[in-house]
């Protein structure tokens, strides 16, 4: 499977690790502090803000804002710095991470402020605490505790409004559109940052009356990020009717 476009812009972005086969990463707050030691220096030399995280033992998630087009930067100082600390100290050689590091950019403020909660919320989800302060290794904890307080340094948290909902339970609706933000493709082209599939392939071919208009609707729907293959499965075409399709209307 391709993998999917990395967008380094500067901008929010969400970014999640995991121990290579879910093992965890994380067996003592040794652990945990030297993981926050490392992003601190990171931040320090790559000049990001740090909005939110929570450490769980396998895995972890960042919300962090960058200035610069520098995201690949940043995580591969955090990452091999935290797995050189972890294979020294617990004498083992290997692969800490299971291959590299998953990132999202936050194009919507609404999947921005979904993205606040469902971060904090990790440790509720997975029934280790009952009030997301209770968990030591997320945000609103340490910045609760007036710990890392430089590490957190213009983080959105600290605003009322935002740290007041952050404990307010995602309703289904919200979870859909969680997944539905997740799934968004984008991609760089000469500096901007263009979404693709803005629309499914339902709202693409609706209306759709005349083979002409149907043609129109296919080159309309790749543009948006489908593939041919997407399409033609749609539509119960053969790949290769797709790409003639595609060829005749670009004439």
């Amino acid at each position: 499977m391709p993998r999917r476009p990395r967008i380094e812009s500067q901008g929010f972005h969400h970014i999640i690790n995991r121990g290579v086969a879910r093992n965890n990463v994380y067996l003592k707050e040794k652990d945990f502090e030297t993981f926050l030691e490392i992003l601190q220096i990171a931040k320090d030399r790559y000049d990001f803000v740090l909005h939110s995280l929570c450490l769980m033992n396998n895995h972890y998630h960042l919300l962090i804002e960058t200035k610069h087009d520098n995201l690949s930067l940043i995580m591969r100082q955090i990452n091999s710095k935290y797995a050189q600390y972890f294979n020294k100290e617990y004498k083992r050689v290997g692969p800490l991470w299971q291959g590299r590091f998953k990132s999202w950019f936050v194009y919507d403020d609404n999947y921005l402020y979904i993205l606040f909660r469902y971060i904090e919320q990790n440790p509720l989800k997975a029934n280790i605490v009952k009030n997301i302060c209770e968990y030591e290794w997320s945000s609103s904890s340490l910045i609760l505790k007036d710990d890392y307080q430089k590490l957190f340094e213009n983080s959105m948290l600290f605003q009322k409004e935002v740290f007041d909902i952050l404990d307010k339970r995602l309703s289904d609706n919200e979870e859909v559109t969680y997944d539905k933000f997740q799934k968004t493709i984008y991609k760089e082209e000469k500096k901007q940052i263009i979404r693709l599939k803005q629309k499914s392939l339902n709202e693409h071919f609706e209306n759709c009356t005349t083979l002409k208009d149907r043609n129109q609707k296919i080159l309309q729907a790749i543009k948006d990020g489908y593939k041919q293959s997407e399409c033609a499965r749609y539509l119960g075409l053969s790949s290769a009717g797709i790409s003639y399709v595609i060829n005749s209307v670009k004439k």
